[in-house]
């Protein structure tokens, strides 16, 4: 085996004296420290080869102690080197005997510069062992503890004594030793050290907490590349961790809040705005949210709750929707449910203050659930943690923001109470506006249905069939209209109109100008002259502007005759001919003032379809009108469907959601008489 280890470092030469003081022996360590070869050296006076004059006393004294005592003396001296300079050595000379009973003299030398930097370098690694506020220990090659430092004593909470021979499973058994040693037998094989590696778990110092601690594995080698073990260093980063976490988790609060502010909101549905802060909610903050609102909010009616009194809350959102335990125990969107003053939602609502059960009990389930079935439920899904936030906005409490746990093992804490509270305020105040909203188009929505005829009348010259779409959620109620007139003689009118804007005042607008028409064709006035009556009364009413298409049907003479005020043409379906727009004189919207209308005579025999709309049916923010209307006329090409299937075609296809606007739909046929 090649040499190795502390002694070739400090090269330590050897030479051997008789009594007399002269060189027996001279190791080759000896011809380097001294510079002199072994055949210079051999059976010369150490003292006057090696020592200066001025020293030779002290020198021939010291040898005579040895010599006649027995007793080692060690120290620094300098000694003269074959270059002529002077080098201060690390002496330590002792007394020998052979077998003979002869004596001798040893003398064991190194450079005291040497010797002084390996002293150094000792102290200075013992000083760091012991006082290194990390962990340190030492493994040999079977991975058993050779040494450890006062520091890892502590992390384990167990005296070297116990580490020492020990392999890391039989001190540490709270930890994943098994992980831990195959890296350090990867450490030993390749050489290749192992730093940071993250080791979550317990020791016995700390048995009911997980700590955290970055270990480092290096391999000892010495002076010739001998494997001798494994260093490691272990750091408690349980703090740093923790830090990190917090500051993670703010980031994502924060990203969270941001997502909100982006995500709920989009519509003033009131049940798309619950089921977006529904989603925003899972799974960031909670593995289940609903969003509950009280039904007296949702009806526009003002609500209080006593200590007594139970709390009627309609389910608007639920997410996710996986049919688990957790989720089947919940309210299905829609359904109203009635929670009793023992409840804590009831308690949230009732009080507008947040209910954090940071780790829920059996006891806590049934004043959680809605009822006994989804108490059991909820305990079998391993609900452990709730919080109910309520939703105010403008000084009323409208509902709760119900959050659960049962997937995510932490708690629900005091950030997240905030976290929840945030996104309860900013949603709330969307919510209001949605159901403030959804309360005002229902209002205008019903005095529309209020205003517009429930079936067109029967009359004996034609088919008459009718639809009318109220606009989507996003926009509020348009003026649009329809009617359906019998007169004298056979004879029908048939109305299709538009008032411009929307809301209340649209429909209220829409309803005193369907009553004028209607009392207008009572007259018998020519299409023209009505309209231009309509247009007077339309100039009364506040500026408002309507467009209307106004046709009477004369089954005697085969014809109708149409006027038109800035509205669409209508289309004709003939047997045998392909759908047309009728070419029809566009004339200005009801309301302008001052311009005269035209009277036009079409043909319209027994068969024929004449297809009555508003703008809301065709158009749309992606096509010209052109291309939509050609579409409308490809939809109409069978003159023998029947009435309420074109109806419903017509809408299906033409119809998109992009199009909140209103649409009247009315398509009559003639008749044989």
């Amino acid at each position: 085996m090649p040499p190795g280890g502390l002694l070739d470092v400090l090269a330590v030469a050897s030479v051997v004296l008789d009594t007399d003081g002269r060189i027996v022996l001279w190791s080759p360590q000896a011809e380097e420290l001294f510079g002199y070869t072994a055949a210079e050296a051999l059976g010369r006076h150490a003292a006057r080869l090696m020592v200066d004059e001025r020293h030779m006393q002290l020198v021939g004294k010291l040898f005579a102690d040895v010599m006649a005592t027995g007793q080692s003396w060690a120290g620094g001296f300098p000694v003269r080197h074959k270059d002529g300079s002077t080098r201060l050595v690390e002496f330590r000379n002792m007394r020998l005997l052979d077998a003979r009973g002869k004596v001798y003299a040893l003398g064991l030398a190194a450079d005291r510069s040497t010797v002084r930097r390996l002293e150094q370098d000792v102290a200075l690694s013992e000083r760091m062992v012991m006082q290194s506020p990390a962990g340190l220990a030492v493994f040999d090659t079977r991975l058993r503890f050779v040494s450890v430092n006062p520091a890892l004593e502590r992390i384990n909470g167990r005296p070297a004594a116990e580490h020492l021979g020990r392999r890391m499973a039989e001190v540490v058994p709270l930890l994943d030793t098994a992980r831990m040693e195959a890296g350090a037998r990867r450490v030993l094989e390749t050489g290749t050290p192992l730093i940071d590696d993250t080791i979550v778990g317990r020791t016995p110092a700390d048995p009911d907490t997980d700590h955290y601690w970055a270990v480092s594995l290096y391999r000892l080698e010495d002076a010739a590349g001998h494997v001798l073990g494994v260093a490691c260093s272990v750091a408690d980063i349980t703090e740093q961790h923790r830090a990190a976490m917090e500051a993670e988790a703010a980031r994502r609060r924060l990203a969270l809040i941001a997502d909100a502010g982006a995500r709920i909101g989009t519509t003033l549905e009131l049940d798309r705005t619950s089921r977006e802060l529904a989603e925003v909610a899972v799974p960031e903050l909670a593995d289940v949210a609903a969003v509950d609102l009280l039904e007296a909010v949702v009806e526009g009616r003002p609500s209080t709750l006593g200590p007594a009194d139970t709390a009627v809350l309609r389910a608007l959102a639920l997410r996710p929707e996986d049919g688990s335990d957790v989720v089947r125990a919940a309210d299905t969107p829609g359904r109203i449910a009635r929670y009793g003053p023992d409840r804590l939602v009831t308690q949230c609502v009732r009080t507008g203050e947040a209910v954090l059960v940071p780790r829920v009990k059996d006891e806590d389930l049934p004043r959680i659930a809605r009822s006994p079935e989804a108490a059991v439920l909820l305990g079998r899904a391993g609900l452990h943690s709730y919080l109910a936030v309520p939703l105010i906005a403008r000084g009323e409490v409208l509902g709760a923001l119900d959050l659960k746990r049962t997937v995510n093992a932490r708690p629900f804490d005091a950030d997240d109470l905030l976290l929840a509270r945030e996104l309860a305020a900013r949603a709330a105040v969307q919510i209001d506006n949605a159901r403030w909203y959804q309360n005002a188009r229902n209002t205008a929505l019903t005095l529309q249905r209020s205003l517009l005829p429930g079936r067109p009348p029967v009359t004996t010259a034609l088919e008459v069939a009718s639809r009318y779409q109220p606009a989507g959620a996003t926009s509020e109620v348009g003026g649009d209209w329809f009617d359906v007139i019998p007169l004298e003689g056979g004879r029908t009118a048939l109305v299709v109109g538009d008032v411009m804007g929307s809301g209340i005042g649209a429909a209220a607008t829409m309803g005193r100008l369907r009553t004028a028409t209607t009392t207008l064709t009572a007259l018998g006035l020519d299409p023209a002259v009505l309209l231009a009556h309509l247009d007077k009364t339309t100039s009364a009413l506040d500026h408002s502007i309507a467009t209307c298409v106004y046709a009477v049907h004369d089954p005697e003479l085969g014809q109708c005759r149409i006027a038109n005020a800035g509205h669409l043409p209508p289309a004709r379906v003939r047997p045998g001919h392909p759908p047309e727009l009728l070419d029809l004189p566009t004339g200005v919207p009801l309301g302008v003032g001052g311009v005269s209308f035209s009277t036009v005579t079409v043909d319209f025999a027994p068969g024929d379809e004449l297809v009555l709309y508003t703008d809301g049916l065709v158009e749309t923010r992606h096509h010209t009108l052109d291309e939509r209307l050609d579409l409308m006329l490809s939809l109409l090409t069978d003159p023998t469907r029947p009435l309420e299937e074109t109806c419903d075609l017509l809408l299906r296809t033409l119809h998109h959601p992009d199009n909140h606007d209103d649409v009247a739909l009315l398509i009559a046929r003639a008749k044989e008489c």
